[in-house]
């Protein structure tokens, strides 16, 4: 068996460690435009920067907030748990089947993953208190598809844009 270490490509004669940028922001909460806000009709977000080859999202999750299943429209990135535990459940299909598998894990704080540009997830705080997590993409979101699984299939949904949906 080979492994193989994904190393998205943010540009020209460029490598972005989409992970690293979010541990870099994570540990100076005091440069941030502003603090973490928690919203009990839905989950709040802020951007806090946009870099050269990336940018850097601040989420907030009230227990039991979370996505819908989405990708996030070819780019790739990572997230990392500030505090409080996220549960992401990622799919995949096989070579063999057309129904995704479907697969959970665990994120508490300091923890994150990083993604590539064909991603499907949805991340949800099935825990009992707020978190926080910080999410870098690049290039920068433009869109993100939305999607359900009907009778065992991957069905889009919706097809959110930069500036009309979010």
């Amino acid at each position: 068996m080979t492994t193989t270490i994904y190393t998205p490509r943010s540009g020209p004669g460029t490598t972005t460690d989409h992970l690293a940028t979010a541990r870099r922001y994570a540990a100076r909460p005091l440069d941030w435009p502003l603090a973490p806000r928690f919203n009990p009709q839905r989950r709040w977000y802020h951007r806090l920067a946009a870099e050269p080859h990336a940018e850097v999202w601040l989420l907030t999750w009230l227990p039991e907030q979370g996505t819908d299943l989405h990708d996030h429209g070819g780019s790739a990135g990572a997230f990392l748990v500030i505090s409080g535990t996220l549960t992401e459940r990622t799919l995949a299909t096989g070579p063999q089947s057309r129904s995704p598998r479907q697969s959970d894990s665990l994120f508490d704080a300091g923890h994150g993953r990083s993604f590539g540009p064909h991603h499907i997830h949805k991340i949800t705080n099935t825990g009992t208190e707020p978190a926080v997590s910080l999410h870098v993409y690049s290039p920068a979101l433009r869109e993100m598809t939305r999607y359900h699984i009907v009778d065992g299939q991957l069905v889009v949904t919706a097809v959110d844009r930069a500036g009309a949906d979010w």
